[in-house]
């Protein structure tokens, strides 16, 4: 309908309208992409493509989600958009294997094994193979998944990752060989995937002589977004789904390139014209978030880039007060001074909800965190442990990822070293006898339980074996609860604030009351889990909720109010970046991409002295060698520093 693009821009509309050759969208920060994704999908619908035969894959199932029903509201049919095929990478891989997999020799019951699980079975294998047991140099588990994790997605020999990413493991390289070959093989046996092997097997359908062709005649049109952040892995993938891009749309910010520890790279974004030859280019360059001040010095900074797409964002915003760069003489008068600023906001109308202070790394908010606390101002920090990565999450899903696989032994340790007395060698010799048995859990009646879990023996036989006869989606909702009624008591026992944890598992059963069946809710929780604790809770007041955030876990985000911290060489960049061009390159769209949240107001922070070593409360080490004198981020250039304010934290006075 002609109406229907009628309040987008000419860039926007441009993109919106586009055929079905490959297209790159340039989309700044805060420029409407999404805004743009979603007419995009409506556009092809109103003119006809099944919305079954789109593809929309973004980096969280959440965004995906709520783009298809924004694409439902702007057709205003309900009905037109819940067949769009919308996920992450991995949780449409999921689907598709769950689908194909068999023709390429998948167990149609395997299980997912998030970043902890894999880590405990690397470690176990370690240990068979005796590896960190004779030279402590060998890199602990986490290490060695990291390691072969970077592998699979950059696709590069582990020659070649030492080299460039761990060189204190050079030496180690043959002995990880084996490491990897024997986790490849036991994942293999015991019908389990990583994150990686999801995309890798997908890959593998669409190599497949018979499945290739159906997966990629279901969709006419896809579309990517975050393109940024993709991998070569996904790149390759994408090339087997849209051998010549035809229908092929991506959307991404050359900018906002910052996950290269995971293997993301910029290439991928920057070559797209070269991967698919005639691909249109369009760029998004006029912004909806920001004021021109604040652009203004954002554009200053990334113009400093070696390489990339040119772009000069720009808003109908025009005034506003200029970016503040505020020296502070020390970290205490940083955090005294960022303090007294929240608070001034929130008497002037401004929630704590809409403020939010960055830092390049966690620990760089101790002080200011205790300073809250004292203050009895509420905060919620991200960049730390994920909902589902808490302990007590994953004990009550190894129940469940038990009963689904039997063969899954890192669940089944877990699950059974819950009960008291039983350790790791009686584990083993428990799922031993129950491999023998076909997975049929009633063997355990049998087994000869410790003394101290002769009472709760029984009862965990009783509830593992009602589990185990459970069809794909029978009872999900009471499935989750009498594993959690089982488990409370021993949670109890076991740590510490129970109150809260008993309130993670209540969360987890309302997650499973909107999953179709088990397969389904276990490998959601592990491919795109809830990004915090009490995110379907509410938690506690949101308007009164300040937000501190590492600069990774800020994108895609955006404040009225943005206080950066530390802006100075070694923390902003970090130090071990400043010798690597690349590294460099990445830590300058890291800043680019804190700057950038901010609406209204930006306060760049940057203390004279900060303390030697972390840990300091006090001022107490003043004129010792306890502090040490720091330079302003080489990022904020002479011309750069122009665009701001200059302001003393002692005498500042507000614009």
């Amino acid at each position: 309908p002609s109406g229907l693009l009628a309040h987008l821009n000419d860039a926007q509309r441009a993109a919106a309208c586009h055929g079905m050759e490959p297209l790159l969208i340039i989309a700044g920060a805060g420029t409407g992409k999404t805004t743009t994704l979603v007419y995009r999908v409506a556009q092809q619908i109103a003119q006809g493509v099944p919305a079954e035969r789109i593809l929309l894959l973004s980096f969280t199932r959440r965004a995906a989600f709520q783009m298809i029903q924004r694409v439902a509201a702007v057709l205003s049919d309900a009905d037109a958009a819940p067949n769009v095929w919308g996920g992450t990478f991995h949780g449409v891989a999921t689907r598709l294997l769950r689908q194909y997999g068999p023709a390429i020799g998948v167990h149609p019951r395997f299980t997912i094994y998030d970043q902890g699980d894999a880590e405990d079975l690397m470690g176990a294998l370690c240990r068979e193979l005796d590896l960190d047991t004779k030279d402590k140099t060998f890199p602990k588990k986490r290490a060695c998944l990291a390691i072969h994790s970077y592998g699979v997605n950059a696709e590069v020999p582990l020659d070649d990752v030492l080299v460039a990413q761990h060189p204190q493991f050079e030496r180690h390289a043959a002995a990880l060989q084996r490491l990897f070959a024997a986790y490849t093989q036991r994942k293999a046996e015991l019908h389990v995937f990583d994150y990686d092997d999801l995309l890798r097997k997908w890959c593998d359908l669409l190599d497949h002589e018979q499945v290739g062709p159906k997966i990629r005649g279901r969709f006419e049109l896809v579309l990517v977004d975050e393109y940024q952040d993709t991998n070569r892995l996904q790149a390759r993938l994408l090339g087997g789904l849209r051998p010549d891009g035809r229908g092929l749309t991506v959307v991404g910010d050359d900018a906002q390139s910052i996950y290269s520890f995971r293997a993301a790279t910029v290439r991928n974004i920057l070559d797209f014209p070269r991967q698919f030859p005639g691909a249109q280019i369009i760029k998004l360059e006029q912004n909806y978030r920001s004021t021109q001040p604040i652009l203004t010095t954002t554009n200053g900074v990334i113009a400093q880039a070696a390489e990339r797409y040119e772009k000069e964002l720009w808003s109908s915003r025009t005034a506003g007060p200029p970016p503040q760069l505020v020296t502070c003489e020390d970290e205490f008068e940083q955090v005294e001074f960022v303090t007294n600023r929240i608070l001034e906001h929130q008497r002037q109308g401004i929630p704590l909800a809409q403020q939010a202070v960055l830092f390049r790394a966690s620990h760089h908010s101790i002080q200011l965190e205790g300073q809250l606390a004292r203050l009895g101002i509420e905060f919620v920090k991200y960049g730390g442990l994920k909902f589902v990565e808490a302990a007590h999450v994953k004990d009550l899903l190894s129940l469940l990822r038990l009963a689904e696989n039997p063969r899954d032994t890192v669940s089944g340790a877990r699950a059974l070293c819950l009960l008291p007395g039983i350790g790791p060698k009686k584990a083993q010799d428990l799922l031993r006898e129950l491999a023998a048995a076909d997975g049929q859990f009633d063997v355990w009646r049998d087994a000869k339980a410790p003394a101290k879990s002769k009472e709760i023996w029984p009862e965990f036989v009783r509830l593992m074996s009602w589990l185990g006869q459970r069809g794909a989606g029978e009872d999900l909702g009471e499935q989750v609860r009498r594993a959690s009624k089982f488990y409370e008591p021993l949670l109890e026992q076991a740590y510490d604030n129970p109150a809260q944890r008993l309130a993670d598992l209540e969360e987890l059963n309302q997650l499973a009351a909107h999953a179709p069946d088990r397969a389904t809710l276990l490998a959601d929780l592990t491919v795109d889990p809830p990004a915090a604790r009490g995110e379907l809770r509410g938690g506690p007041d949101r308007d009164q909720t300040l937000t501190l955030s590492t600069l990774h876990s800020a994108k895609g985000l955006e404040w009225r109010v943005v206080y950066v911290l530390h802006a100075s060489d070694g923390k902003i960049p970090l130090e071990r970046a400043s010798f690597d061009f690349d590294q460099l390159e990445e830590e300058r769209r890291i800043f680019y991409v804190a700057l950038t949240r901010a609406a209204d107001w930006l306060y760049v922070c940057y203390p004279r002295h900060e303390a030697a070593a972390y840990g300091y409360t006090s001022r107490s080490g003043w004129g010792g060698d306890m502090f040490e004198s720091c330079r302003l981020t080489r990022f904020i250039t002479k011309a750069v520093k122009a665009s701001f304010q200059c302001q003393n934290a002692a005498t500042f006075q507000p614009p």
